[in-house]
């Protein structure tokens, strides 16, 4: 089925520096009953108390926190690694957290996230790509097209900070490169889908 028809069942974003702006952003557009459900990984200090899920609550329906382990994935929540930990999908759709090494200095990483999730949901994944300053991500993002998963890259132009969208177009063609202020609204456009 082609990429442009097809229902999806998960979207997973990856950011860094800027990260918080640009959730803002892409959730303030999202409709109220929006349905996929979405997991983050936004580098953080390992000291610092992340206000993500506050943030995030104020949009949409469905549930929004920091992940735990072995959570169940559900249609509309969204789901964010605790500072610190890896955050990774498991073969069922659970949800794991792990302290094993940094990826690309990073714990959490995107690359994990993006590979696991990639692993677990194949052609029915979403990978999103958000400003950022390292180039976690950008593997990720290029295993979740090679699984035939849909890949988007936000322009680099459009970024706070460029350096991981240009990462992750140096190692794959995303389907989509958009700008800040259209990812919400395409994300929509998914997500009301069958």
């Amino acid at each position: 089925m082609e990429k442009s028809t097809r229902k999806y069942e998960a979207i997973v974003i990856g950011t860094s520096a800027g990260g918080l702006t640009a959730l803002h952003r892409v959730f303030s557009q999202l409709d109220e009953k929006f349905r996929l459900p979405i997991l983050i990984v936004q580098h953080v200090s390992p000291n610092y108390e992340s206000r993500l899920p506050v943030l995030l609550s104020q949009y949409g329906t469905g549930l929004v926190r920091e992940a735990e382990d072995k959570d169940q994935v559900r249609e509309g929540n969204v789901y964010i690694s605790p500072p610190n930990y890896h955050l990774l999908v498991e073969p069922d759709k659970s949800l794991a957290l792990s302290v094993q090494d940094r990826v690309n200095l990073s714990r959490p990483s995107i690359d994990v996230l993006f590979e696991t999730a990639s692993e677990a949901y194949c052609e029915s994944l979403v990978g999103i790509i958000l400003t950022g300053t390292t180039s976690d991500g950008a593997n990720g993002l290029s295993t979740i097209q090679k699984r035939c998963g849909l890949t988007i890259v936000q322009s680099p132009k459009s970024a706070e900070f460029d350096t991981m969208p240009r990462a992750a177009l140096a190692a794959s063609s995303p389907d989509f490169i958009l700008p800040l202020n259209e990812i919400g609204l395409f994300m929509n456009s998914l997500s009301n889908r069958g």
